[in-house]
């Protein structure tokens, strides 16, 4: 019975997953800024990652990178086997005065050091006055994966976050998976009428449906129970930003609630 049961299972079709040992290795990486690793702790990104199911033959779109917090653990973990496209601002994109900076502050970055060489930076802009798309982060149908971080909020209050769901979908493969991480309003909190940072849940979770994402898993690790989320100017009070706080004493507080609460989501493009 065991010689057959070994037998089966040789037969059996292997199902790929997130390799932990070498996401902990990037995670890891001499390379990772003080100020970044410093972070984890609130980001979870070993958890993150695995959740997403990112592999290390995927190809993956990261949107909107920032100063390329993830990408410096996204880029050595799919160096070797799979393909990471940064999907930044464009440097024409002043629709946001700060965007041209950030790409060309991120361009700078990947430059720094040899363990970017083989990221792909893209752009990935839509027209704000029209919802439209202008410049596609990736083909269709050529993406495992997709991830985006706290953006969400961004793109709803600039009023393409239907385009940009929609987009995102076009570009995944059959199958292929989405992953959000995003700052979690409160059930009934006002954070429609202005940027707080927040966004509802199930506002996103029915934002994604519209754009045809079937919800696949939900990740409960970024919470934060001390984030009562009701702050003079939003999300940006808490870290690491602490805005308009300059002393110590001011900070304090903050500090001790740590970063935003946070959902983690999965979406899946159906086969």
């Amino acid at each position: 019975m065991k010689k057959f049961l070994s037998v089966l299972c040789l037969l059996l079709p292997v199902t790929a997953q997130a390799d932990t040992q070498a996401l902990q290795k990037a995670i890891e990486g001499k390379h990772r800024s003080e100020a970044n690793v410093a972070r984890d702790t609130y980001r979870n990104p070993l958890k993150t990652l695995e959740l997403f199911d990112i592999q290390p033959h995927h190809t993956v779109v990261e949107v909107w990178p920032g100063g390329g917090w993830y990408t410096e653990i996204l880029a050595p973990y799919l160096k070797k086997e799979g393909q990471l496209i940064a999907a930044h601002y464009d440097t024409t994109d002043t629709q946001a005065p700060y965007r041209p900076d950030s790409r060309k502050g991120f361009e700078k970055k990947m430059a720094s050091n040899k363990v970017y060489s083989a990221v792909k930076v893209t752009s990935l802009m839509l027209d704000e006055k029209t919802g439209t798309l202008t410049l596609p982060a990736a083909k269709s149908g050529t993406v495992d994966r997709v991830v985006t971080f706290r953006g969400a909020h961004g793109m709803y209050s600039r009023g393409v976050l239907d385009a940009t769901f929609a987009h995102l979908f076009d570009i995944l493969k059959p199958g292929g998976k989405l992953g959000i991480v995003q700052h979690q309003a409160d059930p009934h909190q006002d954070w429609m009428s202005r940027n707080i940072g927040y966004v509802g849940k199930d506002f996103i979770i029915s934002a994604a449906a519209k754009a045809g994402f079937v919800l696949d898993a939900e990740g409960y690790f970024n919470n934060n129970p001390k984030d009562h989320k009701r702050y003079k100017i939003g999300v940006w009070q808490l870290p690491p930003s602490l805005s308009n706080l300059k002393t110590d004493e001011e900070k304090a507080p903050y500090k001790a609630i740590g970063e935003s609460d946070r959902m983690t989501l999965v979406f899946v493009k159906p086969l």
